[in-house]
């Protein structure tokens, strides 16, 4: 119950822990009230009561009042769409395309620092470039989300954190599954807190399988969290998901369930109004990132049509690698801008609207509308203060209320924020942090910017940089079961594949010339070149297809049997002939295979697997069976593994004549050229 007061007219009054004053208050709320002079009351971490000043002070007793100087008091910010810990790796790889600035850079780096440690500093960085530009919430995605959860709460700001699960290997889990198991612990340690609302995010249809995007659904669903995820953030993105799976991104996101959970699409820069309306229908939030989008050459999203539509629509930094900032007045700013031109149309996304997207709107996309986002009796109290009392804002116009937000999206700037609270606690007062120490963060991140300098200046003749510049590389599945068997009599293994328990599925027939180029330092893997003739029934070629596979260290674990688990393998188009790739890579040695292919892809007990019935004429080595399986997930290798070795006694090879090792490894390189 509120502690009451009577004033000097006999009437009772609240009492509040704050009162700020002689303000131009913006509510944002749905009616956009606006008040001057205004005021605002605080009790505890909530706001008690905003509006004209001689009401509020009439009915609210504060211990402690803040003038504020004819200063604009407006709801706090909200980035709807970062990942904070990068801003560690600011500024590290600029003005490259989408494919060698993430595979060459960022997740090379990624894998060898991100940490803990690296998450927690990069997040109290982030927190405390956004309090100083006015953000008070954000939605973040990355690695070791606990610990930026905890940077967070620390700095005392308020955000979405979601844990992110792919099929690749990542910084904080060797699988899927374990990403997914630490996403669970995460949600249920940190659900109920006064400050961060914990999340799961996968992180895209094409970095996830249907059962990871399933599982994260329902993960968000059986806690009743949000699901952060990216979506269709480029044209190429959405081509090869009609060319998959017929459809758009957003039907396919549908039919995996993905929109059962409270959705944050980040980008949606390539979707079509059918699309929009799905979202909508679902009550999904959309983060749109102008900067990040034109910076990376994603496109321009149509956002005009999501708002006329109806759709919650936010605006975010994206993370810093890719901004490289997160000051979100120059994101709204732009975020204006683009779609004015965009439309050709000037009236298309007026300030107020933009505005509202950075605040009220912001919030409901993050599905914690009910929360923060606007002034209004009951909701947090996440506020800023800006000052427009400067050269850049002068002067100001007051005959149109629609005046004062035009100011504060195209004249405004980060800098003219004074004073920020989040849940009732001012975080910055007068342009002074209050619960971080910058010159400390700024230090520990020059530290790490020259271990990183370091590490890059290391490996500047990576091979895998070298492939992802070629252009087209990608990865492959994470894990491959894989073994081989020597055979006398490779048509007796056809022969067995005639076998009720087994279908198959298609049968191909290759002559495949491999060239593997080896490097001085082993870590580095091998590059095969690959021309593959493609041979039909009358032994004629039909086609060729040349590509180069990068292939990591040869075993990551051997399992019963001589089955091995190899770890993932990257490939790109060949567009060049040998002698090219030669000169290119320099390895120190390379050897050659020449063998004839017979390739059946097949289901025994339900499960796919590669039968490879292999002769090597060069060097001549004789017939091998091969049964290969792929998959994103360790506990899947495990299982098939057993299949594998089941599969050997069926098609009636011996075990005890299972290699343990590959091709290449049998046979002496040849010293490079």
């Amino acid at each position: 119950m509120s502690e009451k007061k009577n004033n000097h007219w006999g009437q009772n009054m609240d009492k509040a822990d704050f009162i700020f004053t002689n303000a131009i208050v913006l509510t944002m709320d749905k009616d956009f009230h606006q008040y001057y002079p205004g005021a605002v009351a605080i009790k505890g971490n909530s706001i008690l009561l905003a509006g004209p000043e001689a009401e509020v002070r009439q009915q609210v007793e504060a211990d402690q009042t803040i003038d504020c100087g004819g200063k604009i008091l407006m709801p706090g910010l909200i980035n709807a769409h970062t990942h904070v810990p990068m801003t560690l790796l600011r500024g590290l790889a600029d003005d490259l395309r989408l494919d060698v600035w993430l595979m060459g850079y960022m997740m090379p780096v990624e894998r060898e620092f991100v940490s803990p440690d690296f998450v927690h500093l990069g997040t109290l960085l982030g927190c405390a470039e956004m309090i100083r530009s006015g953000v008070t919430t954000f939605a973040d995605m990355y690695y070791f989300e606990e610990h930026v959860a905890r940077a967070t709460a620390e700095a005392g700001m308020r955000a979405l954190c979601s844990q992110t699960v792919m099929k690749f290997p990542t910084p904080d889990a060797h699988s899927y599954e374990e990403s997914l198991a630490e996403a669970r612990d995460f949600i249920l340690r940190w659900k109920g807190h006064p400050l961060i609302v914990p999340s799961v995010a996968p992180h895209a249809p094409y970095t996830c399988t249907p059962d990871i995007l399933r599982a994260t659904a329902a993960l968000a669903v059986e806690f009743d969290v949000p699901l952060h995820t990216h979506i269709s953030e480029t044209a190429l993105e959405v081509e090869n998901m009609r060319a998959e799976h017929g459809m758009p991104v957003v039907p396919y996101v549908k039919k995996q369930n993905l929109l059962e959970a409270k959705v944050l699409a980040a980008h949606c820069v390539h979707i079509d109004e059918g699309e929009i309306r799905t979202l909508l229908h679902a009550g999904a939030g959309v983060a749109h990132n102008p900067s990040s989008n034109l910076k990376l050459g994603s496109g321009v999203a149509p956002v005009k049509n999501m708002i006329d539509l109806g759709l919650n629509v936010g605006i975010g930094t994206d993370g810093p690698a890719s901004n490289n900032d997160l000051d979100m007045f120059e994101e709204v700013r732009l975020a204006a801008f683009l779609a004015k031109g965009f439309n050709n149309d000037p009236t298309a996304l007026p300030a107020r609207t933009v505005l509202n997207m950075a605040t009220r709107l912001g919030a409901e996309a993050l599905h914690i509308g009910s929360i923060t986002g606007s002034l209004e009796p009951g909701k947090r109290a996440d506020l800023i203060l800006v000052n427009i009392a400067t050269i850049h804002n002068t002067p100001h116009f007051q005959r149109d209320p629609n005046n004062t937000y035009a100011q504060l999206v195209y004249a405004a700037k980060a800098t003219d924020v004074t004073d920020v609270m989040v849940d009732g606690r001012l975080l910055m007062r007068d342009r002074q942090l209050l619960t971080l120490h910058e010159a400390d963060l700024m230090a520990q991140a020059k530290d790490y910017a020259r271990r990183i300098d370091t590490f890059l200046i290391e490996r500047e003749h990576s091979v895998l940089s070298k492939l992802v510049a070629i252009g087209g590389a990608m990865e492959e599945e994470s894990f491959e079961v894989q073994v081989k068997v020597r055979v006398d009599d490779p048509e007796a293994i056809i022969q067995a594949l005639d076998n009720p328990e087994i279908e198959i599925i298609r049968t191909r027939h290759y002559h495949q010339y491999d060239t593997y180029f080896s490097f001085e330092d082993g870590s580095q893997g091998r590059v095969r070149y690959r021309d593959d003739e493609f041979i039909d029934d009358k032994g004629q070629v039909t086609n060729v297809r040349s590509r180069l596979t990068l292939l990591g260290p040869a075993r990551e674990r051997k399992f019963p049997k001589e089955i091995l688990l190899s770890r993932s393998r990257y490939y790109a188009p060949a567009t060049h002939g040998l002698r090219f790739y030669r000169e290119y890579f320099k390895p120190t040695s390379e050897i050659e295979i020449e063998k004839d292919r017979r390739r059946y892809l097949i289901k025994y007990k339900g499960i796919e697997f590669f039968i490879n019935v292999d002769y090597l004429r060069h060097p001549a080595s004789g017939n091998f069976m091969e049964i290969k399986s792929r998959t994103w997930s360790r506990q899947d290798a495990e299982q098939k593994s057993e299949m594998v070795a089941e599969l050997i006694s069926v098609l009636g090879a011996s075990p005890k004549e299972a290699v343990a090792q590959d091709y290449i490894e049998t046979i002496t390189p040849v010293a490079g050229a």
